[in-house]
């Protein structure tokens, strides 16, 4: 029988084994995510997240279906937009939803948010749940990206919304250049340094290096049966905003 594979980071590794990799990544720098998501992005993640709700434009009475949501950063940006809606966080690493109830405890938001530890390729809600659905920052983590679109799709009501904050590949040579010689040279550092932990930090870096292209991306989103895809690139492509209608 042939082993199927993947990569984790610029490793090959089993594919049953990809999952339990990246659990154990998230479950190390859970309590450091948020203050090394500030300090590798020098805070521009917040802008992007802005950018994601200005296009996503949350409404009163939505569900949404935050994947990968860990610590709740979009969860309570969109209650932020919509006190009315509903959010179901939905994260594969308890650790992570711990510290994203946590904080939703203290800014007494728990009534309007739920927590789900839950696979993004084999999602435990039903068909035609939700109104919205996002994951940022967690599809290139996916073992099989298909099929966590495909689960997207299945959940989302027909005129429900996927979108996904990713980060991307800049079109300029030269900028993909430098900013690849921060990336791998600092980030990692600043994780051991922040974090106490280089190697987690190291493959956050080359995972985004094995992303496909916003083009190739859009593609897998068509692929998934949603329509009207479009993406738009935040700062220069370093990360984009895919959108996708359940039609």
């Amino acid at each position: 029988m042939t082993r199927k594979t993947t990569h984790f980071g610029f490793q090959t590794v089993d594919e049953d084994a990809k999952a339990g990799m990246v659990h154990g990544v998230f479950s190390r720098v859970a309590s450091k995510y948020d203050i090394m998501n500030d300090l590798m992005s020098v805070g521009i993640h917040r802008v992007w997240k802005t950018a994601m709700m200005d296009w996503l434009t949350p409404r009163n009475g939505q569900r949404l279906l935050d994947v990968a949501g860990g610590t709740g950063d979009i969860a309570f940006r969109f209650l932020d937009r919509a006190p009315g809606a509903r959010v179901t966080v939905c994260d594969l690493t308890e650790s992570m939803l711990i510290e994203g109830r946590g904080r939703a405890e203290a800014a007494r938001l728990d009534d309007r948010l739920d927590w789900v530890v839950g696979d993004a390729m084999a999602l435990p809600f039903a068909d035609n749940s939700f109104d919205r659905y996002t994951i940022s920052f967690g599809i290139r983590n996916v073992t099989r990206i298909p099929d966590a679109l495909a689960e997207a799709y299945r959940v989302l009501k027909p005129g429900g919304r996927l979108m996904v904050l990713e980060f991307s590949q800049i079109p300029v040579p030269a900028l993909q250049w430098a900013y690849d010689r921060y990336s791998f040279n600092v980030i990692p550092a600043m994780g051991q340094a922040v974090a106490g932990d280089r190697d987690s930090y190291q493959y956050l870096v080359e995972s985004i290096r094995r992303f496909p292209d916003q083009d190739t991306f859009a593609d897998m989103i068509s692929a998934a049966g949603l329509g009207r895809v479009q993406y738009r690139n935040l700062s220069m492509g370093i990360a984009a905003l895919h959108s996708g209608w359940k039609l």
